[in-house]
C-alpha cells in the first residue's frame, strides 16, 4: 500500500498482512525485514475489531500512523468492511472511519514536554540549533525557525542512532500549510520516513496551541512527500488521509 496519497509511488509505502491467527514473532520480524518497508502491519480479528501490530525491518514498534491508514484501506477496500474500524494496539484503541475517498484516523493526543538539556548526539545529528526541543514517549521534536530550515537539514544518521530508542522529528511553521515536518528513525532501519502519521498525534496539539486553531493542514517534506489534514478534538487527534493499493500477493506457506 501507498499511504497518505491517492497516487502510487507517492506517500509512504507499507506492507499489510491480514492473518487469521498470529504467526510467531520471529517470523513476522523476518517478513518485515524481507519486505524492507518502513513498516509491515499485521492484524488478526479480536473482539469487535482487530489487534494491530507494526514491525520495522529491525524491530516491533509501539505506534505507526501510515501503516494504520494502509491497514484500514485494506479492510475497507479489499475485505469489504463497512463500519468504523476499531484497532487495538500498544498505544490503546485506534479508530478509523471512511468519508468518501478519505479515511479518518482517531488517535490519542500526545502533548510534548520540554527537554531542557537535549542529548549532544541529538544536536550533532541534526546539525542546526533548534529554537526548542521537546519529546513524547518515543520521539524528540526539534522546532526550527522556518520551512527552509527544515528542508535543509542534512542529518548525521550515526549520531541520531545514538538517541535510541527515541527517534527524531524536525518541524516549523509552514509557508503554504500550517506546519511542516521531517522524521528520522535510523536505529530502526528508517533513515528518513516519507510520511509519518504517528508524529502528528503530537505535532497537532503542539501547533494547535501555537497557532490558536484546531484544524490544521500539514506537509511532510520528504522526497516522496505527503499532505495530512489534522484536527485536535479534545484529548484525541483526527488525521485524514488517502491510500492506494500498489500490489496484491500471497506469501509462501513455507515461512511457517
Amino acid at each position: 500500500m501507498d499511504a497518505f496519497t491517492n497516487t502510487v509511488f507517492r506517500g509512504n509505502p507499507a506492507a499489510v498482512v491480514p492473518l487469521e491467527t498470529w504467526l510467531p514473532d520471529y517470523v513476522m520480524q523476518r517478513m518485515a525485514a524481507e519486505h524492507n518497508q518502513s513498516e509491515t502491519a499485521f492484524f488478526v480479528p479480536e473482539a469487535d475489531g482487530f489487534r494491530l501490530r507494526w514491525f520495522t525491518p529491525i524491530s516491533e514498534i509501539d505506534f505507526c500512523g501510515h501503516a494504520t491508514l494502509a491497514t484500514a484501506k485494506v479492510l475497507f477496500a479489499e475485505m469489504g468492511y463497512s463500519k468504523m474500524i476499531k484497532l487495538f494496539t500498544r498505544v490503546g484503541e485506534l479508530r478509523v472511519s471512511q468519508h468518501a475517498d478519505w479515511l479518518e484516523m482517531d488517535f490519542p493526543a500526545f502533548t510534548p514536554e520540554p527537554v531542557p538539556e537535549p542529548p549532544e548526539s541529538l544536536l550533532l545529528g541534526i546539525g542546526v540549533k533548534p529554537l526548542e526541543v521537546l519529546k513524547n514517549f518515543e520521539n524528540y521534536y526539534l522546532l526550527l525557525e522556518s520551512e527552509a530550515a527544515v528542508r535543509n537539514v542534512h542529518p548525521n544518521y550515526l549520531e541520531l542512532s545514538e538517541v535510541h530508542p527515541m527517534t527524531v522529528c524536525v518541524t516549523s511553521k509552514g509557508d503554504k500549510v500550517d506546519f511542516v515536518s521531517r522524521y528520522f528513525a535510523p536505529s530502526y532501519g528508517i533513515p528518513e520516513d516519507p510520511v509519518t502519521g504517528s508524529i502528528h498525534a503530537t505535532l497537532t496539539p503542539f501547533w494547535a496551541a501555537r497557532l490558536g486553531k484546531t484544524k490544521l493542514e500539514a506537509r511532510q517534506l520528504s522526497h516522496r512527500g505527503g499532505i495530512l489534514h489534522c484536527e485536535l478534538a479534545g484529548e484525541r487527534v483526527l488525521i485524514r488521509g488517502q491510500a492506494v493499493v500498489y500490489l496484491r500477493g500471497e506469501i509462501s506457506p513455507q515461512i511457517q
